[in-house]
């Protein structure tokens, strides 16, 4: 029998505002599409942190047994400056700039973005569509909305037709936003004159002649709308109607707003039955900005190259920091909430470290199937990663007391713990323990277990003074010593 036929998962949908209970279209199946990123730049650790939060979320939704196709784009073609249907295309300029092809722009931004996720243990999707290489879906879509009567052509561009749409749907159901309050907040701006309404947003453009990414259509040599090449993909490869989309907070005005538009008018229903948005991650209080300079890449985080960290930071790390809130919450990257993080994983790891060596009783004086369940509870809860690591700590805080014989296990508990604790911590929250393979780790450790020989040869000479020395000053250093009956442990805070 799969999990999620006992464990009923509720997921807050942005379109209701509500926590709803999570039942797939197709039983034992879950189609998911995520918006990717944009491959002009190095990838941006805000969108690290969204797609961290949807590869979470599909890893428990494998756990739990369902058979899930993810799918998240790549867009390399199609998106204009300020997410507007004027200005250039964010590839093309980078390409100008650079004086490279904007395929080659494509290519070195789609590696970094690939290596960086891989790094930071990433599931790969089931399918990662490109918009270019779905122009031909997005022109038929383009003609299908035409013929509906929801979109129009001038001058070579076709713009979708708001005002007509609204007329027998609603646009801004998502945001929440209406039509008379855009309206009455939007100025008449120079350059819109093709538009029949401000509101209005391309799906097609015209390529100027020094546009170089264009393709053939009916209407003109040109390319897709950035709204466009999402409906496209996810209702290909998802059907018309799909379990659950995601995205960033931002991208659900203007972006996701169009896109349930562009669906209605093609095909006459919704496209999504749960919507869902992670927010923001902040630098320091603030929004995390190249402009201001409030800003790091993931490779200056890894590094510790950069003005804003004290030090570089691991991968598993960045990536339980990042656990430690709820997806739906604004999270501040700071250097402090790094090195605690630090120290609460090495915390565990540690507990981790010690599950083989415990010695099991008759019985158990914790209860581990309630807390199995309180772990998926926590998860059952629209992914509530931060309740789950306090379970994980209660966890290792047993296995601690285990150790120190002030508490009790038995055999067949122990096996359950070990098996829950690798299921939770590395399967669903994707945790990597960088230390484990890290041949200066071990070095240090080598050097810390000799300190502690040299430790215990001082003791049995009663040299007291060294023995407390040695003690002190690892202490200074971070590393705590533990003596107990079964000899001196140490621990790295």
């Amino acid at each position: 029998m799969p999990l999620y036929e006992n464990q009923h998962i509720k997921i807050y949908n942005s379109l209701s505002g509500e926590k709803e209970t999570f039942t797939p279209i197709n039983q034992g199946y879950v189609g998911m599409y995520v918006c990717g990123p944009t491959v002009y730049s190095n990838v941006h650790l805000g969108n690290v942190r969204t797609f961290m939060s949807f590869d979470m979320i599909f890893r428990y939704l494998k756990h739990l047994g369902y058979k899930v196709r993810y799918v998240r784009n790549i867009t390399d073609a199609g998106h204009l400056e300020n997410d507007a249907d004027l200005g250039e295309d964010k590839i093309t300029k980078k390409a100008r700039v650079e004086e490279i092809e904007p395929m080659e722009v494509v290519q070195r931004y789609t590696v970094d973005f690939h290596n960086v996720l891989q790094t930071l243990n990433f599931l790969p999707p089931s399918i990662e569509p490109t918009a270019t290489g779905h122009i031909i879906e997005q022109i038929e879509l383009i003609q299908t909305i035409i013929d509906n009567g929801f979109a129009y052509v001038v001058n070579g561009s076709v713009y979708f037709d708001v005002h007509k749409y609204n007329e027998s749907n609603e646009y801004g159901i998502l945001s929440k936003r209406k039509l008379e309050d855009l309206i009455h907040n939007t100025r008449t701006l120079d350059g819109q004159s093709d538009k029949k309404n401000p509101q209005d947003f391309a799906l097609w453009k015209k390529a100027e002649p020094t546009h170089i990414m264009r393709w053939p259509s009916p209407w003109s040599d040109g390319f897709p709308g950035w709204h466009l090449e999402c409906t496209a993909m996810s209702t290909k490869y998802l059907g018309e109607f799909f379990d659950i989309h995601g995205g960033g907070m931002d991208l659900k005005f203007p972006h996701h707003e169009c896109e349930i538009a562009q669906n209605q008018a093609a095909k006459g229903q919704a496209p999504v039955k749960y919507w869902m948005h992670a927010n923001m991650l902040e630098l320091n209080g603030a929004r995390m900005s190249k402009s201001s300079g409030n800003y790091i890449n993931p490779a200056e985080l890894f590094s510790g190259k950069n003005d804003k960290m004290s030090k570089g930071f691991s991968p598993g790390v960045i990536r339980f920091f990042m656990m430690q809130a709820s997806y739906r919450s604004v999270l501040d990257l700071t250097n402090d909430g790094l090195l605690a993080a630090e120290k609460g994983f090495n915390r565990l790891l540690e507990a981790l470290s010690n599950l083989d060596n415990l010695k099991t009783s008759s019985s158990s004086s914790f209860n581990i199937s309630e807390w199995q369940q309180k772990c998926y509870d926590a998860m059952n809860d629209d992914f509530n990663t931060p309740i789950l690591i306090a379970h994980l700590f209660e966890a290792a805080k047993f296995i601690n007391q285990v150790n120190d014989s002030s508490a009790s296990v038995s055999t067949e508990d122990l096996a359950t713990l070990k098996t829950v604790l690798h299921i939770f911590i590395f399967d669903i929250l994707g945790l990597v323990d960088s230390q484990s393979s890290d041949s200066g780790t071990e070095k240090l450790h080598a050097a810390i277990e000799l300190l502690i020989k040299l430790r215990k040869e001082a003791r049995i000479n009663k040299d007291f003074a060294l023995s407390d020395q040695i003690r002190d000053e690892l202490a200074e250093a971070g590393i705590e010593l533990k003596d107990g009956r079964e000899g001196t442990t140490f621990s790295i805070k």
